[in-house]
């Protein structure tokens, strides 16, 4: 038995009332104290208007980032109530704003809502205990009522009334704390994001923003609602099927709604809702949407001749290939896996959806057989290439690891053999590959040399992508293998750093790499695995000193702090020259010399840098600048790889028209 070393009784055991908890824990509530943390407070006040317009009595919803750091949420639904609650003695807005569980969102035939989204009164009341202060107030029965809270969620007295109205509805501004949060800066995009998918996803609501500080407003209105939100995740694809399949059922008490476009990808794009929240790890309505997508498509291609009886059925992941599709489900209970609501884990939900999907899908196919073909077509043909890339896989398999575990003759490896401290830096080219090498520390750098620029891997399929030298090198060093084969575990290196010179065609390598590990190898994305090395763009040599700068506002702010050290003005310009290899105007000359800048070199590649400086710069852990790659919005990320890498010229030209202005570093 162990010894006690002390007592433990009832006195020892903590009880946190009101708000307390939250202020305790705030990770439990909101999943997190960091930027993701942060706008979990927005969502938690928009999803009580949309509950409003799923409860039928609100069309607007939205959202003001105000000068002063607060967020304004507006809804024109009901308004909270505020008379005296029975239980607590509190008004209801007081209730709803100060205790935990508190809120009309429970269910039953006298509730305030049938279907909702929100935390069941968790929601509001953690936004307010985690503000420094939260003003409600409400249009109600033609009157304006107002309540203020203060010091992370204490009423700041009574419901006042403070004016009359015609319109109904909840105001809610709020102001995060700095204590709790990492940061209080919202994102404008973000929450644009955010109200779109809301728009999309609730028939008759108008969502919009504005930005105070930037003058910045958007607005969304989408008569087609998921219809129009799987043809917008498409833009700049070629269609399969130009019209998409939609249907809306009510099954039970749970309405289902679902939306499906293919396009001739080689990637699956499904995104699913439970009462509103994107829940991005599916659950049992994805289960149940993929089981009836498979079963539907098999049996129309068999009933249809187009797959033989001695032929095999085509797979979930050849019926998935190139599809877009929302499936949204709106039900009075739903069970969240996790109080970020990740996963939806209603059992009786995924028999909805599979009937649904299995009876409607299959009216579809038979009432459009043009349409119909065409997705067979695209299945069919998806199935042919896993057989080609499975082949291809194998050899990739069979001549590398498996023989051996020989590696890539460009891969100088290193002698650790403990994933976790050991890096690979990929380069391009014989000349930064010979610095780099020389430059690096052995013990636990590799260095991948690759020849040239690698296949852009958005429109081709696995087996032609295998068939490119430089990408098998690369799988084959990683040690991961790739496709239904990928084992993150078998990774040979927990840090895989792209360095490429700091110019056009360099940062065209690197968006290259980066579709091929988006594409085919995200899960070493999410695990944190990828960076970006930041190489200097400068040397600058003062004295016997030398300064480096990783971009053009970095020189400058360097040249503008040598020239305020040594308080000079333009007068005291002593006729001394400067050597560089870079070139500079006049005006940049007469910076120069003010700061004491002997030499200028503007490095147009790694090659330039001997090993000593490269190990100095970009590869020496003390002083290196690493950038890590992560997904902070996968349909943003989809997009933009879409629009940089895919078919769509006159999309892609109207993008780097509109990002022309803000790219450093450029040389014509």
């Amino acid at each position: 038995m162990a010894k006690q070393t002390s007592q433990y009784g009832a006195g020892q055991i903590q009880v946190l009332e009101g708000l307390e908890p939250v202020r305790k824990r705030p990770g439990m509530y909101i999943g997190g104290t960091g930027v993701e943390g942060l706008h979990h407070l927005v969502w938690e006040v928009v999803d009580n208007g949309i509950d409003e317009a799923l409860a039928g009595h609100a069309t607007e919803v939205s959202v003001i980032l105000r000068e002063d750091g607060a967020v304004t949420v507006r809804d024109n639904g009901r308004g909270i109530p505020i008379d005296k609650h029975k239980k607590t003695g509190k008004s209801g807005l007081e209730t709803v704003m100060t205790v935990l569980h508190a809120g009309g969102k429970f269910g039953g035939d006298d509730s305030g809502y049938k279907v909702s989204g929100g935390l069941h009164g968790v929601g509001v009341s953690v936004v307010n205990a985690l503000s420094t202060q939260l003003i409600a107030t409400v249009y109600k029965d033609g009157t304006i009522y107002q309540q203020t809270f203060g010091n992370g969620g204490a009423p700041q007295g009574d419901v006042k009334k403070v004016g009359t109205t015609e319109e109904s509805g909840t105001e809610i501004t709020f102001y995060p704390d700095e204590a709790v949060f990492e940061t209080v800066e919202f994102d404008y995009d973000t929450i644009l994001d955010r109200l779109r998918h809301q728009a999309y996803l609730t028939k008759g609501i108008r969502t919009s923003i504005v930005d105070e500080k930037t003058g910045r407003r958007y607005g969304f209105y989408f008569e087609g609602g998921i219809e129009s939100y799987v043809r917008h995740l498409n833009r700049g694809k070629e269609i399969v099927n130009e019209k998409p399949f939609y249907i809306s059922r009510n099954v039970e008490d749970t309405e289902v709604e679902i939306a499906i476009q293919y396009a001739d990808t080689f990637s699956e794009n499904v995104r699913t809702f439970a009462n509103n929240i994107h829940t991005a790890e599916g659950g049992t309505p994805l289960t149940g949407f993929r089981a009836a997508l498979t079963r539907v498509i098999n049996d129309y291609a068999r009933k249809n001749g187009l797959i033989k009886e001695k032929d095999d059925n085509l797979t979930g992941e050849d019926t998935r290939e190139g599809i877009t599709a929302v499936v949204s489900v709106k039900l009075p209970e739903p069970q969240f896996e996790g109080q970020t609501k990740a996963k939806l884990g209603n059992p009786e939900v995924r028999g909805y959806v599979e009937q649904v999907m299995g009876e409607w899908f299959t009216y579809f196919l038979e009432e459009n057989p043009a349409e119909a073909r065409k997705i067979i077509g695209k299945t069919m043909l998806a199935a042919k290439a896993r057989v080609a890339a499975r082949a291809a896989r194998d050899t990739v398999i069979r001549k590398g690891a498996l023989e051996g575990g020989s590696l890539p003759g460009k891969l100088a490896d290193c002698s650790s053999r403990k994933p976790e401290e050991s890096e690979v830096y990929i380069v391009e080219g014989d000349s930064a590959g010979g610095s780099a090498k020389n430059g690096r520390d052995s013990k636990f750098q590799a260095i991948l040399s690759l020849r040239g620029k690698v296949l852009n891997v958005e429109r081709v399929r696995l087996d032609k992508m295998l068939g490119n030298k430089e990408i098998k090198e690369l799988i084959m060093a990683l040690g991961t293998s790739i496709a239904e084969t990928f084992d993150i575990e078998k990774l040979r290196y927990h840090r895989i750093i792209i360095m490429t010179d700091a110019d056009v065609d360099g940062a065209h390598i690197r968006t290259l790499l980066l579709t091929l590990f988006y594409r085919h190898m995200p899960e070493l994305i999410e695990g944190g695995h990828l960076y970006i090395a930041q190489p200097p763009l400068y040397l600058l040599e003062v004295g016997k000193k030398r300064l480096y700068a990783y971009s053009e506002n970095e020189k400058d702010t360097i040249i503008g702090e040598l020239i305020d050290k040594k308080g000079k003005k333009e007068t005291d310009i002593a006729d001394s020259s400067v050597d560089n290899t870079t070139i500079i105007d006049d005006e940049e000359k007469n910076r120069l010399k003010l700061a004491g800048v002997k030499n200028i070199q503007r490095y147009k590649g790694l090659g330039e840098m001997d090993a000593e400086e490269l190990w100095e710069t970009t590869m020496n852990p003390e002083n290196r600048v690493l950038l890590q790659v992560n997904i902070e919005d996968a349909e943003r990320a989809d997009a933009v790889f879409t629009k940089l890498m895919g078919v769509d010229v006159p999309m892609r030209k109207s993008f780097i028209q509109s990002h022309a202005k803000s790219v450093e570093n450029l040389d014509i």
